[in-house]
């Protein structure tokens, strides 16, 4: 099997340092086995992309010097690819319609325990409030969530009933992540290591829907003076800032510790 990585970002907000150490490891990765590096727009949240975000991302990768193999793909044009594995999920009864809030899920998660409620990948683990409520039909624009009593028992407590499909838009990072790279034959996942609780999330969607499942390589992250993991809205250590202030691609690298 020909090894294949491939790079993910959003187009929510310019590159940070964490995103070049992120590519330029897949790229390396890759380049180094004779294998494919492939890119991936994950712009499925309509409202927070932006085409400028986006053209600024094959800006910067490409000024770092890494270059990718075929066509890229982004998650906006593959909207009945989602939503056909979410009917095939719902038809055997592993999906409901969930309306609660984000305040009505915190609410009902601590009224049984003292302290903060109890926490999961995707934060605040789901009560099950709406679990069982599975109508004929799927509903449109409204949140779908996994049945994990269904899907993965031993995970029902330590994870819940985790998101797959948004009330204001189509599918879920984790919907979306598993189809991707099985269509995109990925053989090797290259991401930080704070997305490696979600490595569970994507065995279980794999494993219901007869995807295969690569390798998972989850790395260090790159964070800042004080410890904390870079975002985007820090700006100073966007890729385009150091850019613009004269910085090489080779201390790019320096600076991630490549």
């Amino acid at each position: 099997m020909s090894y294949v990585t491939r790079f993910a970002p959003s187009p929510t907000g310019p590159l940070h340092l964490g995103h070049a150490y992120s590519a330029i490891l897949a790229h390396d990765r890759a380049r180094e086995r004779g294998g494919r590096f492939l890119l991936r727009i994950e712009d499925i949240d309509r409202q927070r992309s932006k085409p400028a975000w986006e053209q600024q991302i094959y800006e910067d990768l490409t000024w770092l010097g890494l270059t990718w193999d075929g066509p890229v793909m982004r998650q906006s044009d593959r909207l009945d690819r989602y939503r056909d594995a979410l009917q095939e999920l719902w038809s055997r009864g592993q999906l409901f319609a969930c309306s609660c809030s984000r305040r009505d899920i915190e609410t009902a998660s601590s009224a049984p325990h003292e302290g903060e409620p109890p926490m999961g990948p995707d934060g605040v683990i789901y009560p099950g409030t709406c679990r069982g409520t599975c109508p004929e039909e799927m509903p449109d624009q409204v949140a779908l969530r996994l049945d994990m009593t269904k899907a993965a028992p031993d995970l029902s407590e330590s994870v819940g009933d985790i998101v797959l499909s948004r009330k204001d838009f189509l599918g879920s990072y984790h919907l979306c992540a598993v189809l991707d790279d099985a269509d995109q034959s990925i053989s090797e996942v290259v991401r930080g290591e704070d997305l490696q609780p979600a490595t569970q999330i994507h065995l279980v969607l794999q494993r219901l829907l007869g995807l295969p499942t690569p390798s998972y390589w989850h790395h260090r992250l790159i964070r800042d003076d004080a410890g904390k993991r870079l975002a985007k809205r820090d700006d100073a250590r966007s890729i385009a800032t150091y850019r613009a202030e004269g910085a090489t691609p080779d201390e790019v690298r320096s600076m991630v510790g490549l």
